[in-house]
């Protein structure tokens, strides 16, 4: 966009201009009008290598299960008019980050359902890698800023399995998200960190009403996306956390399952 001399102008122009400049390069949107929504959401999913293809479709069918549950399609029914915007990004290290469903317009509970076999059918599309989580939100947050909606609330939701070992700053990525006034939720799987809960509640969520979730192996990711993605929808902060006894008969679970009689 070219923008005009300053040069003449009186002071009261010169402010008008600025302001305007402003505007523009805060909803950059093409030119185009943006159609306001209750709600802006972004999923981020997990694909790093941390993540096997078994452990994806449980992600995958997890989220899908959770769009066609009672819960999430009653929060959706009472959204004021408007609806809500979302898309799923996979990420991994610095370098991927993919949108893998596009953004959507809920309004109705046949646009969830819809929604919920997209999911399901979503192929993986990163392979491995490390675990940037600065990147991650950083990518979501352009996400926000470039598409086709104004949402009076807007969420980035992240889950994963790890800490972040690649790319850039968390704590910067995170700062400048808050500043644009989205708020960052998580949900943490703990089938290989116990205290990673503690991690994305000190170093990654922020914002208006923001929480973590924890589940307890990916076995229990669609019981913790349900849960989540209905508080997200309904946007009120609650703090549901699983029992210790839960992580420890999950991680029993799986040592059985390696022939093992140890807990790691």
């Amino acid at each position: 966009m070219h923008m005009p001399q300053t040069h003449g102008l009186t002071g009261q122009a010169r402010l008008l201009l600025a302001v305007f400049a402003v505007i523009w390069w805060a909803f950059p949107a093409q030119g185009q009008d943006r159609r306001a929504v209750s709600l802006e959401l972004v999923l981020l999913v997990d694909v790093s290598a941390s993540v096997d293809d078994a452990e994806y479709h449980l992600q995958t069918s997890g989220l899908a299960a959770a769009f066609e549950s009672a819960q999430v399609l009653s929060a959706i029914r009472a959204l004021p008019t408007g609806g809500m915007a979302i898309c799923v990004v996979q990420w991994a290290d610095h370098a991927h980050q993919q949108r893998a469903v596009d953004w959507t317009l809920l309004e109705r509970e046949t646009d969830a359902l819809d929604l919920a076999r997209r999911i399901a059918a979503m192929p993986r599309r990163i392979k491995g890698g490390h675990t940037a989580l600065g990147d991650a939100l950083a990518f979501a947050l352009n996400e926000i800023r470039s598409n086709g909606y104004a949402g009076l609330r807007r969420v980035i939701d992240l889950s994963g399995d790890g800490r972040a070992n690649d790319g850039r700053s968390l704590i910067g990525a995170r700062e400048e998200v808050l500043k644009n006034g989205i708020t960052i939720n998580g949900l943490a799987i703990l089938n290989e960190l116990p205290l990673l809960e503690g991690y994305f509640r000190e170093h990654l969520v922020g914002g208006e009403g923001a929480f973590v979730i924890a589940a307890a192996d990916y076995r229990d990711f669609a019981r913790a996306m349900r849960h989540k993605l209905e508080q997200e929808i309904r946007s009120a902060p609650i703090a549901e956390n699983i029992s210790e006894d839960a992580v420890i008969e999950a991680r029993a679970g799986r040592a059985l399952e390696n022939g093992t009689d140890s807990i790691p």
